[in-house]
């Protein structure tokens, strides 16, 4: 039943209100104004209130309501329409009209049966509303209130209790790590190779405190906010505004409940009476916080998102309405959430990334806000929730804000930057914070007086929440007419002081008191909420526990959402399936049809143990999986969606049924390939070994994963398990032959029982013929002396092999070679195998559980130290900075403008024109037209704005102008001073753009002298350049930054910053996109006038802007505005107080009211929001009608006639200001630096190689000359071919980042692509080559190498070919980071390429027993250079003496003696006899000198030099190729 009520009004058409009355749906709702869909009624026409059966019940002169008992109402119509009318007083909305109660209570139960009626039609047909196309102009508006209200009838009669939870805090303080002024400075490489050898030291000082307290010292303790004081009641919105670091983020995270980022939270905040305690242990998930950022899954929809939220949230059974299921009941709040935030129509679309191509970002942060209601808590804190909404979407969001918060009791904390006057307007409470004090708490209607009367000056054009915080901002500040810092209170300490003694204190302390007075007495609000919670949980869960659902039913709803996750991520599901099977492919091929005889039997372990670990070491990549994950884990805990160790088990379950599948077909391809034991038995027990072995290493490496703070510190753990992993599995020494001291790790390695059951469930099944190179002696080619069989007098070699048999039986072989016992398959490896899967599981959920680690946490800017110059330089900024503070605002800035007569006003600004601009890009099924018919023209000396809705085109028509587009058709003409664009149009404008993305090891200043010697010509001196950066750095406030890490700044800072490295080029024309998004509304004033000022000098600037408030707009000379589609609306003059831009509008029949932000008006107008546009024909036409449009035309033409001719002399056009060797020697400079300041990346390359090397070395310690240490010294050897794949896995993500940077300035032609990638070769050769002998020294020295003829001399052969192969792997990993698109598939290409190099190179497989058709790989492949010149130079001339159980012994035919027997056959294999006289039990050695192990192999001594050249040629292709593919391969689609 819909109640209109019609006010009188002054203005031409009288509104009409609609009231509708409770009929149920979610929670219990008060009735609440609506807006009317009717038309209007006539002036002057009555109030009336009318019943059910159409007869009066009270007519009154106002058009406001509240029914005692209730939540009152708290908007009126204007608010809805966005009209800034101030209201004749604060109490306005608060009129009570006590008579009408009984009528109400009446009216109430005639209703009640009809909206039941309405409700079951509405749950019967959920869908139809779901399929509708939102967002689409045709669409029915969605009445919010209208829709919100009409369940409160129907939750009342089915008894459910409602939340209505007020927040009170008193004396809230916060407190960080680190003292005043305290500064942490940037860890270099130097600092922690040398904390890693103090480390031990620092762990005994460590533990020494721990035992005696005394010791340890006493933190220093900064606060960072202030005690404050305050209340908000249920259905009450509180602003919280402050300058950027006054503490409003630390504010509103202390009052979630969110202080796992601070040293320590004081003070008592208690939600309707309960404390922060009790709230945080039982009522977590009723107290959230939306952070700045949005953290999503890129590969889930919308849809998808919001769904798995609400499955974790869904009310149990006494928490719905009787016969409403969880299905229907999700369906509608998703519904409900998707219309009111106006993005329905993305229900179906990925939330995407920057990576994954998804919504918009506008689009994203109402996901974001969207899947924060989901959870239905009634304590919201929004952390600058319209960051990247235009002005028109902002206002529509908080609107929606006002509607739930007053219909559903909500109580809403809310920071915004830049909310306009119609957004402050709504809310009920404002808190002003300044360096983390309370300055101000009231109503907000009254804090601009509260500030005036301080002695500020009144500035009515600007919005009240930037007048606001410009009363705490230092530099913007204004004083009335004869006060000054002397009389009025300034700084932080004096404004809370101030504050404290005001009437708004003394009101809210008592507000406060007696709200927490009644909260003791009167427990019912208290006592609703606690039973409204636990009629939410579902049956079987504690009512202790803070979550809705079961632990179970967290776990089911978890692994729906990875399985959709895993299942739309087409990319990952593709590459690993591919992979996985190319892999095996190339396995198999390797080892293909293995026959059962002597060869096949040591081959047979190689192609199980290169299936098995391959299979296990691809797991690796799930540690950085498991941090990728950690924000969004982190958020949806603190809303109480589900516990961590949920998502623990929830990953394996989800990761089983796609798992299972890639290592079926994986196995299946390498077991039948290989001709391994062809029966079902065998197969399906060694894919399951295999596949137990996968999940264990995947348990092993997720719980490094959850463990480890960041990727380097669980990448070094990680390498310290896996060469123990791949050494101590059995296979490349055997149990019986490890050290005494290290056998151990063999017996608590999960692969080493893996690769055992494999063994063991291969070889009990067959047997082997012995023949060929196993029976001693044997003919050598030519001689047919011997038996070509296994005769009388000869022996097979075989493990197992018993005299005069040629069968060898398997389990014989493995129990003799490797020492392994059948018997032992299922209950000894099985069992521990399955025992270390569930072990790992474990320790993935207690950790995640119990220890979890999120990283992130609080900012902290991280700075560089100085040096002589930069300390003097800092103190002459801080001298004129204190200079300036000492003057009155005027005073600064006359003399900031003297200060800038030799820096801005020598920008030399050209006109630019665009005519008739259109832009088509490529779409599924044809082309779309982004921009039509776009004209326009920027001047020197002025500023244009670009605006318009989200999508309309801002960004894409200023890339296209700034011709910055690489993708689609640019169709029209563009004109630089009136000519044609040429080469150097890219580097002689800025183009400052929306992403500021930066080199974030460099500092401020050295990221703006960076771009200064790169594109300021080159005949400028550096001191000069030097000169000009610091000027700049001033200009724009950075002087307390300008040593500051720019990857620790904040986002004014680094926008700010962005801004400067563009300016640091001194262009001929400026492009800002969205220059002051996620700043706060000074700092977007402070940005924008110091934009003016630039303009004023001479600069011309093109702007895209979000958001501005009325008297940012002011500061533009020109607008262009443009509609969806890329339609031109405006382009024309703005001027003072926007009249000419208000006035074209009004022509047209949208009369901006006089206290309306004509900036938001016009996007209102235009129907850039929810709001329909105003007028039947569209403004595109309106445009091109009118003679404004004629006279931007006409001007055009102007420009292009009085526009200069060239000079008499053509000056040579270059695409670069600088030479190539300038750009390379500073592109090698900053790449230095960056290295030196990134331990974590150059410390853990030079560890991971240190431990690899000496563990090996460690397991072949001081190696002998027997047969058995000839094979681990070739093991040894084989061991460098793990380098490549070292640095590969740690430099391509590395490149990657680079690169983003270097398409940026690449855009600008700070530097050519050949700059950048021999900058980045450059830089990483120190630190390769320090590897490569860290590596060298633990390789050589510990195992005994250098006993052959090279000697000496030959291991430092090794130390070549050891730099050789670390340039191979960094020159491998550059060009894979050059060809890859992104960080997920560069890892892709390195286990192809590391296990076909390893496969090939001669070691698993030697060259003899290799496929005939795989011998051209065998040649092309580098490692084979490698390990031919390494072994070649090892073993030439090593004397070899066999211990005595690596002789053969054979019986020669009576009356020979073992030489006159053997004689040919050592002639033609080599070895020797140990007793070449005996006539019974010869023992023969095989062989004699390392040659003879090395010649059969296709490997020459003499050659060693021709393959350490051959594989240094290798590097050198990689340089080559990676330059040729940072040419032309940028993907960079724009």
């Amino acid at each position: 039943m819909v109640i209109q009520l019609s006010l009188p009004s002054t203005e031409p058409a009288t509104k009409r209100l609609v009231f509708v009355l409770p009929s149920g749906a979610l929670q219990p709702y008060q009735f609440l104004l609506v807006r009317s869909a009717a038309g209007f009624d006539s002036p002057g026409q009555a109030s009336w209130l009318v019943s059910a059966s159409g007869s009066e019940l009270a007519p009154r002169s106002n058009g406001n309501i509240s029914v005692q008992g209730m939540p009152t109402a708290k908007r009126d119509d204007r608010t809805l329409r966005g009209d800034a009318t101030p209201l004749p007083d604060s109490e306005a909305h608060h009129i009570n009209i006590a008579d009408a109660e009984a009528q109400f209570n009446e009216l109430e139960r005639v209703l009640s049966i009809r909206s039941q009626q309405a409700d079951s039609d509405r749950i019967e047909k959920p869908s139809k509303e779901g399929d509708l196309e939102a967002g689409e102009r045709g669409e029915e508006p969605f009445d919010l209130r209208a829709y919100l209200s009409s369940s409160n009838d129907a939750h009342q009669k089915a008894g459910i209790a409602h939340k209505h939870v007020g927040v009170t805090w008193e004396n809230l303080q916060v407190d960080v790590v680190g003292g005043i002024g305290h500064k942490i400075y940037v860890k270099t490489f130097g600092q922690d190779a040398l904390g890693f050898w103090l480390y031990p030291f620092r762990l005994m000082h460590s533990a020494l405190q721990t035992v005696v307290p005394a010791l340890r010292p006493d933190l220093p303790l900064s606060t960072i906010l202030h005690p404050s004081s305050g209340l908000v009641k249920p259905g009450e919105m509180c602003l919280v505004l402050g300058c950027p670091g006054s503490g409003c983020t630390t504010f509103l995270k202390a009052i979630a409940n969110d202080r796992q980022d601070y040293a320590r939270v004081a003070g008592d905040i208690r939600y309707a009476g309960i404390d922060a305690h009790e709230m945080a242990k039982y009522y977590k998930g009723e107290v959230v916080y939306n952070e700045e950022d949005d953290r999503h899954i890129a590969t889930l929809t919308v849809a998808q998102t919001l769904n798995f939220a609400l499955s974790l949230k869904t009310p149990g059974p006494k928490g719905r309405l009787p016969g409403m299921s969880r299905k229907e009941f999700d369906h509608t709040v998703r519904d409900t959430l998707l219309r009111m935030l106006n993005i329905s129509h993305t229900a179906n679309t990925y939330v995407g990334d920057e990576f994954v191509r998804g919504v918009s970002g506008g689009e994203r942060k109402r996901v974001s806000i969207a899947e924060m209601m989901a959870t239905r808590a009634h304590v919201l804190c929004f952390d600058n929730s319209t960051r990247g909404l235009d002005a028109s979407t902002a206002l529509d969001f908080i609107k929606a804000m006002r509607v739930m918060t007053d219909l559903l009791g909500q109580t809403t904390f809310a920071t915004l930057y830049q909310a306009g006057e119609s957004i402050y307007e709504l809310f009920d409470k404002v808190i002003v914070l300044d360096k983390g004090r309370q300055v101000y708490f009231g109503p907000p209607s009254e804090a601009r007086a509260y500030f005036e009367g301080l002695g500020f000056k009144s500035l009515p054009r600007q919005s009240t929440a930037d007048y606001l915080t410009g009363c705490t901002d230092p530099n913007e500040r204004q004083f009335a007419p004869g006060r000054s810092e002397a009389d009025v209170p300034t700084t932080p300490e004096q404004l809370e002081q101030a504050f404290q003694q005001s009437r708004f204190a003394a009101q809210m302390r008592e507000d406060l008191a007696r709200y927490k007075q009644q909260m003791e007495i009167d427990k019912s609000d208290q006592e609703a909420f606690r039973k409204a919670v636990l009629s939410d949980k579902k049956r079987g869960v504690s009512k202790k526990s803070p979550y809705t659902l079961g632990f179970t039913g967290q776990v089911r709803a978890l692994v729906v959402r990875q399985f959709q996750m895993r299942l739309q991520d087409r990319f990952q599901l593709v590459t690993s399936y591919s992979l996985s099977t190319i892999l095996a492919l190339v396995i198999g091929a390797a080892y293909y049809n293995l026959q059962p005889t002597s060869q096949g039997a040591f081959t047979r372990g190689s192609v199980i143990f290169a299936g098995l670990l391959t299979c296990a070491l691809d797991t690796f990549g799930e540690m950085p999986v498991q941090m990728l994950g950690r924000p969004i884990l982190r958020k949806q805990t603190s809303y109480a969606l589900y516990r961590p160790a949920a998502v623990a088990i929830a990953n394996t379950l989800s990761d089983i049924p796609f798992s299972a599948i890639r290592i079926f077909v994986y196995n299946i391809i390498i077991y039948f390939m290989s001709n391994l034991s062809r029966s079902a038995g065998g197969f399906f027990t060694y894919h399951l070994f295999i596949y137990m072995a996968f999940l264990t290493m995947q348990g092993f490496f997720r719980t490094f994963g959850v463990m480890c703070t960041n990727f380097d510190s669980a990448f070094r753990l990680a390498v310290f398990f896996i060469p123990n992993m791949i050494l101590y599995a059995g296979y490349m020494i055997p149990v019986f032959q490890m050290k005494r001291w290290l056998f151990w790790i063999y017996y608590i390695n999960p692969v080493a029982y893996a690769w055992v059951g494999c063994m063991e469930n291969e070889f009990m099944r067959i047997s082997f013929t012995c023949d060929g190179s196993s029976i001693v002696p044997r003919n050598p080619p030519g001689v047919n002396k011997y038996f070509n069989g296994l005769g009388p007098n000869q022996i097979c070699t075989l493990f197992g092999a018993i005299p005069g048999q040629d069968i060898v039986s398997g389990r014989n072989y493995v129990n003799i070679g490797y020492g392994l016992n059948v018997s032992d398959l299922w209950r000894r490896n099985f069992l521990v195998l399955a025992g270390f899967f569930l072990l790992f599981q474990l320790t993935q959920v207690l950790l995640i559980e119990y220890f979890p680690q999120y990283g992130g946490g609080s900012a902290v800017t991280i700075f560089a130290p100085e040096d002589s110059d930069t300390k003097k330089r800092n103190a002459r900024l801080q001298e004129r900075k204190a200079a300036r503070k000492g003057k009155s605002a005027e005073e600064a800035e006359s003399q900031i403008s003297e200060k800038e007569q030799g820096t801005t006003r020598r920008f030399d600004g050209k006109p630019f024109t665009w005519e008739k601009v259109n832009y088509h890009v490529p779409v599924t099924g044809g082309v779309r037209r982004l921009l039509h018919d776009v004209y326009g023209y920027v001047k020197p000396g002025t500023m244009t704005a670009l605006m318009g809705a989200s999508g309309a085109g801002k960004t894409t028509c200023l890339d296209v102008l700034a011709q910055r587009k690489n993708i689609g058709v640019v169709s029209g003409t563009l004109l630089l001073d009136g000519k044609p664009l040429k080469l150097d149009f890219a580097r002689k404008t800025a183009y400052a753009e929306q992403m500021d993305v930066h080199e974030g090891s460099s500092t401020v200043r050295e990221a703006m002298r960076f771009s200064a010697y790169l594109r300021q010509p080159p005949e400028i001196s550096k001191e000069e350049k030097d000169q000009y950066v610091e000027d700049m750095i001033e200009v724009l406030e950075l002087q307390d930054l300008a040593d500051a890490l720019v990857a620790s700044l904040g986002v004014e800072a680094r926008k700010r910053l962005t801004i400067g490295v563009e300016l640091a080029s001194r262009p001929s024309l400026l492009f800002l996109d969205e220059p002051t998004s996620g700043l706060d509304g000074q700092s977007a004033w402070n940005l924008v006038r110091f934009l003016r000022k630039l303009a004023d000098n001479g600069q011309a600037i093109l702007c895209t802007i979000h958001q501005p408030s009325s008297l940012l707009i002011q500061s533009f000379d020109k607008l262009l505005l443009l509609e969806r589609g890329g339609e031109t609306v405006y382009f024309g003059d703005i001027g003072p107080d926007c009249y000419i831009l208000r006035e074209y509008f009004a022509r047209h029949g949208a009369h901006c009211p006089p206290n309306v932000n004509p900036a938001e008006f016009m996007l209102d107008a235009i129907g850039a929001g929810l709001t329909p546009r105003i007028g039947d024909r569209d403004w595109k036409d309106h445009w091109l009608d009118s003679p404004e449009y004629q006279s931007v035309l006409e001007e055009i033409e102007k420009i292009k006639q009085n526009t200069s001719s060239d000079d008499g002399h053509q000056q040579q056009l270059t695409m670069y200001a600088t030479p190539f060797w300038t750009q390379l020697r500073w592109v090698v400079h900053r790449n230095n630096l960056k290295l030196w300041r990134s331990p974590d990346y150059v410390f853990s390359r030079l560890f991971v190689h240190a431990f690899i090397s000496l563990f090996v070395s460690l397991s072949f310690l001081q190696l002998g000359h027997s047969v058995r240490d000839l094979q681990y010294r070739v093991f040894g050897i084989f061991w460098a071919t793990i380098l490549p794949a070292i640095v590969m896995g740690q430099l391509e993500p590395m490149w990657i980042l680079s690169r983003r940077i270097f398409i940026r300035e690449a855009s600008s032609r700070v530097y050519s692509p050949y700059a950048f990638a021999i900058g980045q070769l450059i830089g990483e050769m120190p630190y390769s080559l320090l590897c490569a002998v860290v590596y060298w020294v633990l390789m050589v020295y510990p195992m005994g190498f250098g006993d052959g003829t090279a000697g000496v001399g030959g291991t430092f052969f090794q130390l070549l070919v050891v730099i050789f192969v670390e340039l191979f792997g960094v020159t491998l990993g550059q060009f894979i980071g050059a060809i890859s698109p992104s960080m997920q598939v560069a890892p892709l290409f390195n286990p192809f390429i590391i296990l076909v190099l390893g496969t090939f190179c001669g070691v698993t497989i030697t060259y003899p027993t290799l496929p005939n058709y795989w011998h051209w790989l065998y040649q092309l492949t580098p490692y084979t250079r490698l390990m031919s010149a390494m072994i070649s130079t090892e073993l030439h001339g090593l004397s070899i003496t066999c211990n005595p159980d690596e002789y053969i012994p054979f019986n020669p035919p009576d009356g020979q003696t073992c030489m006159e027997y053997a004689k040919e056959f050592i002639q033609g294999f080599g070895g020797y006899l140990n007793n070449p006289n005996a006539t019974s039990n010869c023992f023969y050695c095989q062989y004699e000198v390392g040659d003879q192990f090395f010649l059969p192999l296709n490997i020459r001594y003499e050659n060693r030099w021709r393959d350490v050249w051959i594989l240094f040629a290798y590097a050198v292709f990689n340089i080559f190729a990676t330059i040729v593919a940072s040419r032309f391969l940028r993907y960079a689609k724009r």
